[in-house]
């Protein structure tokens, strides 16, 4: 392992110049720091990350507080995690990615320990159990997703309010009047999960403009339970033409199930969801959708909370405008 003394001598300089250089805390001449730095890749040279944190009290990481739950649909929170990761080496940080369900506890250990010099936190609830510890602890956060509370917090999220809202108006302007919402897994709304619980609000309060009458059932994943939703919405509101869908793995079972029963898509009912393009576009009938920006929403996290490392970031709310793609599920209500 090259040792930073190795780089002095390499660059004819002394030790305390090649620190000055790495760290800067000093002014050293363009010249000077152009030699150490040509020392430092000609030899390959990489700062001791253990030494670096005692001398200037930073860590140079970022925790992401992911809890991985069978209950969510993983691809997302992952793409997420990566632009969360990918954006914060464009700023010199490494990320902790931090997948328990620990809640307050995780807030806790790293804000304590100096682990971390800012924190990321998704899968955010309405009353979420983590923020009171983080509000006291003063560590630079920022949030993907929006609690009830935002006061003192910077969040960055999809507007599922409007989100919502934008289903109903697309169903609505081509003459559906009974619309079914498949929601996620009764679990998320038992947690009050923010993302699901502001869509369902956006609907309701646009269907309530509109004069729609809306169902919502939330469904676990798989084709068994989506077969015991779907008779469920038919037996209770047998004329449902419209569906919106709010959960990933529910969707093709929905399309199946759709087929099996003679009822074809946009024909008889139209179905528009809230998804990642990706699965939109490769479903079995390309989908009418609203996307998750998860890079975006990943990517401005990050920058918000480097912007308050660097001592210039203010709390507040940045949400990202749903934009509906209309494909082929969904076309005028049947006469």
């Amino acid at each position: 392992m090259v040792t930073l003394a190795e780089v002095a001598r390499h660059a004819g300089v002394s030790a305390s110049t090649v620190s000055y250089v790495l760290s800067g805390k000093r002014s050293i001449s363009s010249a000077t720091r152009l030699r150490v730095e040509r020392s430092i890749q000609d030899l390959g040279y990489h700062p001791n990350a253990g030494a670096r944190a005692l001398a200037s009290s930073k860590s140079n990481i970022i925790a992401l507080m992911m809890p991985l739950r069978t209950d969510m649909y993983v691809p997302v929170m992952m793409e997420i995690a990566v632009a969360v990761a990918t954006t914060a080496r464009t700023h010199g940080y490494d990320v902790l990615l931090l997948t328990g369900e620990e809640g307050a506890p995780a807030v806790r250990r790293v804000t304590g320990s100096g682990m971390a010099d800012a924190m990321i936190l998704m899968d955010v609830e309405l009353d979420d159990d983590r923020l009171p510890l983080l509000r006291k602890s003063g560590q630079p956060a920022v949030l993907i997703g929006l609690p009830a509370e935002t006061v003192g917090l910077t969040c960055v999220d999809l507007d599922f309010v409007a989100t919502g809202a934008l289903c109903a108006e697309h169903l609505a302007g081509l003459g559906h009047r009974d619309i079914a919402v498949i929601g996620e897994a009764p679990a998320v709304y038992e947690r009050h999960t923010g993302f699901a619980e502001r869509t369902l609000e956006g609907l309701r309060a646009r269907a309530r403009e509109l004069d729609l009458r809306l169902l919502h059932r939330p469904s676990d994943g798989g084709y068994d339970a989506m077969a015991a939703t779907l008779a469920r919405i038919f037996d209770e509101r047998p004329r449902t033409t419209g569906f919106v869908v709010q959960n990933e793995s529910a969707v093709e079972p929905l399309l199946a199930l759709l087929r099996r029963q003679g009822r074809a898509v946009p024909e008889d009912v139209s179905v528009v969801a809230v998804c990642p393009d990706p699965v939109a576009v490769h479903a079995s009938v390309r989908l009418t959708s609203v996307a998750i920006p998860a890079q975006e929403m990943g990517r401005r996290a990050v920058e918000h909370v480097v912007a308050k490392l660097n001592g210039h970031g203010t709390d507040g709310i940045e949400l990202l405008a749903p934009e509906l793609t209309v494909r082929t599920s969904t076309g005028p209500a049947p006469a």
